[in-house]
């Protein structure tokens, strides 16, 4: 099957599956009755009030400029830290320690740190957020650093290549399938510790306006802004991620030719 008929089949496949869960939450929703578990109707209800009202378009861009910034910071950071890391034993042995603390103190930890030493400020907020993602992304391209071709950095150096050519040529599309998996890992982590900074210490975004629906156990609320967060998440899938997955395999594949 050829890569443009595979990638229709996913798309079908996974529209096939967001429809038996519609059916089985709006069984499940007719069935218990219950406010606390609204039907979809009634989601689409709360999105449609909140986004007469302009929340929902106000909130969701504001979380998104967050998860933005913090996404780039720690995709760059991080990203530099883990080649570093994978190149060099030196490198690895001083910060291998430093990056194990990382990687096992909780997030909410962190947030609340930074909340308390700087303050409910939007630099704390977001500071927050890069720190508990950097760790991930350095583990990532780290593995991509370990494995560059010796053959290709042989080639490089017999053909003298300039610094812009060995990085855009010869580094990048090796690490390019790491930066992937970090890059999704990195959506999917970013946006729930997003949420909770804005829970713990920010007067709009999304989280906070989570905490009010649950003051009030409005759960319609609350599913609204999940899902109207979700699709934005997942279009960002469909639309940049697996379209750039797709280019990285088939240079994957042009490479073994």
């Amino acid at each position: 099957m050829s890569q443009s008929g595979t990638h229709a089949q996913r798309l079908r496949d996974q529209w096939l599956a967001i429809l038996v869960l519609l059916l089985f939450w709006w069984l499940a929703a007719w069935f218990v009755a219950d406010p606390l578990l609204p039907g979809p109707g009634q989601v689409m209800t709360a999105i449609q009030v909140e986004w007469q009202q302009g929340r929902l378009l106000h909130n969701l861009w504001v979380t998104l400029e967050r998860v933005g910034v913090s996404f780039c910071f720690a995709m760059i950071l991080g990203g530099i830290l883990g080649v570093l890391m994978g190149r060099f034993a030196s490198v690895n042995r001083l910060l291998d320690p430093l990056l194990i603390i990382l990687l096992n103190i909780p997030a909410l930890v962190v947030i609340i740190l930074l909340y308390i030493w700087f303050g409910l400020v939007e630099v704390a907020a977001v500071s927050a957020v890069i720190i508990n993602k950097l760790p991930n992304v350095a583990v990532a391209l780290r593995e991509g650093g370990r494995m560059f071709d010796p053959k290709l950095e042989e080639m490089a150096r017999l053909y003298r290549f300039t610094f812009c050519q060995k990085l855009t040529e010869v580094w990048w599309p090796q690490l390019f399938p790491y930066v992937m998996v970090a890059t999704r890992g990195g959506l999917a982590l970013i946006w729930k510790i997003v949420l909770v900074v804005e829970l713990l210490g920010r007067s709009d975004g999304v989280g906070f306006q989570l905490h009010l629906a649950f003051q009030l156990f409005d759960v319609a609320t609350i599913l609204a802004y999940s899902f109207a967060f979700i699709l934005i998440v997942q279009l960002i899938e469909w639309f940049i991620l697996q379209p750039l997955d797709r280019k990285a395999t088939r240079w994957q594949e042009v490479s073994h030719v």
